[in-house]
């Protein structure tokens, strides 16, 4: 008959004392003997819990800037303090008296051409038709200087959703910029000509270009269909 494998942790009916026994009775005792060093590892513990707080606090708290859930003051730009508007009220001047210019910066061809021939319609003096580069996003820019600011108004009123802004040149004339969001022009019998201000929505909505005032076109090499 085969014997009864012995037990390796009883030698003579007794318990013998294992490797792993013997350690962790020492580990024990130096614990108990060392206060300091349940101390160290009480506070290594605490650390460890507050660390991983703040990288959860953290990552809350980008998640919810990205969603716009939270709002950075310093972020916001003063409308006070950066405010290109004209805040003057202007006449609405009749078209003959207006010198314009019109540039295409979309991608649909002939499309400055179509515009210009429907302010030539209008009667408005139209010089210059090509294309442009503009990183601006919504209807259109109407670009003058001081000096061209009632007649801006005036192509504002035939531009609804356009947005002025301003620039360095001396003489009267205005640019229309057609950006992507255009569509048409107001039908003329619908044009408000009571007196009123120039509109700038650029100044409360985000677009891609760089935000520094003036915009001045740039104009690229004239095509067959601008």
């Amino acid at each position: 008959m085969a014997r009864t494998p012995k037990d390796p942790t009883v030698l003579h009916g007794h318990h013998v004392i294992t490797g792993s026994e013997l350690r962790a009775t020492f580990v024990e005792q130096d614990e108990l003997e060392n206060p300091v060093r349940m101390r160290r590892r009480i506070l290594h513990g605490v650390v460890l819990v507050l660390l991983v707080g703040l990288v959860t606090a953290a990552i809350v708290v980008a998640l919810a800037i990205m969603n716009g859930q939270i709002k950075i003051p310093t972020a916001e730009r003063s409308q006070a303090a950066a405010s290109q508007c004209p805040d003057a009220s202007f006449d609405y001047t009749p078209h003959e008296k207006i010198n314009l210019n019109v540039y295409n910066s979309t991608s649909r061809p002939g499309l400055a051409r179509t515009v210009a021939d429907e302010f030539v319609a209008r009667k408005f003096v139209v010089g210059a038709v090509g294309n442009t580069q503009s990183g601006y996003r919504g209807v259109a820019l109407v670009v003058s200087g001081a000096a061209g600011q009632s007649a801006a108004f005036s192509v504002q009123r035939n531009l609804p959703g356009s947005d002025y802004v301003q620039d360095g040149r001396s003489d009267p004339s205005v640019d229309v910029l057609i950006t992507g969001d255009f569509k048409d022009l107001a039908k003329p019998e619908l044009v408000d000509q009571t007196p009123g201000k120039l509109s700038c929505p650029r100044e409360t909505r985000r677009v891609v270009d760089d935000p520094k005032w003036p915009v001045v076109p740039t104009l690229v090499p004239p095509s067959p269909n601008p």
